[in-house]
């Protein structure tokens, strides 16, 4: 059993990708071709923003954001711990220093409660994210950024597609931020990551920057990166939106059927704080798209080697918070429960073609090695 099956999408998609990708290898634009401007409109309208900027990945869009907005030396961006290191690690490169405040124990996403407290006057942006494929309470944080005068960026890699209250992820915020790493929720065929907003003027400033800083060519009023996007692998994205919708669709689906069959199995909703097997929730307002279909387990290593027995992949997303990496000795933040569930979260096999056989497989399986 895969663990993502990538193979499934493309065998659907197959003519188109190859069409595409021939129809760049003929007009030889490989950088910034009609393909990525095509790309940008039509996945600013599935936002629902004015503005988006292709990137070479999520972690140069937090990067450009961040960059646009200033970030620096002296600075502090509030974050959570619980996350992959990019979002961390783009903070500190910029000079800027991470803060870290824990998260919610049922969402897993930054607890808005915890955010006011750790604002000081070096404090320059709110950087939350939107964990496992469903957002952050972006309401509470915008108020709380809107008081104290604060841009928020949403780090959205895991939820693209999902949607609060109506609205989609990479929206909701001052700029948005999604990775197109090949599982993500929309995936390319290699690295890729877009930017959002709705302010002209920080579109402008970010499209200069992931151009090195240029307004016009051998003019750089900036200083900037190579952070484009490939033509080639915006001709893939545009492959694959054809399929986004129905992919959400399923996804959301398959997790609600997952958390279904587990709980017929013995499991408890991981609100309810007990128990030896714990499902996810979906905080209400929320859609989500199930980036990964997280569970916690009392004894996680044991449970590993019961479910690797059996044939089922599982992975770990993430076992270390990053307030405790070597990275960032002087982290800022007490984060218990970030610590308590790194220890015990672990991800099953998630992707839009799993079928019902699949999940009974799956969720038996896991019920069984929780016991062992």
């Amino acid at each position: 059993m895969n663990f993502i099956d990538l193979k499934a999408q493309y065998h659907r998609i197959e003519a188109d990708v190859k069409q595409r990708i021939e129809a760049v290898l003929a007009h030889g634009q490989y950088i910034l071709g009609p393909e990525n401007q095509e790309l940008e409109e039509r996945l600013a309208d599935y936002v629902g923003v004015k503005h988006c900027i292709g990137v070479s990945s999520g972690t140069d869009a937090l990067l450009v954001a961040m960059m646009a907005l200033g970030i620096g030396p002296g600075d502090e961006v509030i974050t959570t711990p619980f996350t992959f290191i990019a979002t961390g690690e783009m903070i500190a490169l910029l000079g800027a220093t991470p803060v870290f405040v824990d998260i919610e124990p049922d969402t897993y996403n930054i607890d808005p409660q915890r955010i006011e407290a750790a604002i000081t006057p070096r404090t320059r942006a709110i950087l939350p994210v939107s964990l496992y494929g469903q957002c952050a309470d972006m309401e509470t944080i915008n108020a709380i950024a809107a008081r104290h005068d604060l841009p928020v960026i949403e780090d959205g890699a895991q939820s693209f597609g999902a949607s609060r209250n109506g609205r989609r992820s990479c929206g909701l915020s001052t700029i948005g931020c999604t990775s197109f790493f090949p599982s993500k929720p929309l995936g390319g065929y290699g690295d890729g990551g877009a930017c959002f907003t709705d302010d002209d003027e920080l579109a402008k400033t970010m499209r200069e920057i992931s151009l090195h800083g240029q307004d016009r060519r051998y003019h750089h009023p900036r200083i900037g990166i190579n952070g484009r996007l490939d033509t080639l692998q915006a001709a893939v994205l545009l492959a694959k939106l054809s399929l986004f919708p129905e992919e959400v669709e399923a996804r959301a689906r398959i997790g609600q059927r997952y958390i279904e069959l587990l709980e017929a199995r013995g499991a408890v909703p991981v609100s309810e704080g007990h128990g030896r097997l714990r499902s996810p929730v979906v905080a209400p307002g929320n859609t989500s798209v199930f980036a990964q279909f997280t569970i916690q387990v009392a004894d996680r290593e044991r449970f590993i080697q019961n479910m690797q027995a059996a044939g089922i992949p599982t992975a770990v997303h993430y076992p270390v918070p990053l307030n405790q990496q070597p990275a960032f000795p002087d982290a800022i933040g007490e984060t218990p429960v970030s610590s308590e569930v790194a220890s015990r979260v672990v991800s099953l096999p998630m992707h839009p073609y799993l079928t019902e056989q699949d999940l009974i497989e799956i969720t038996e399986t896991v019920s069984q090695a929780v016991v062992g």
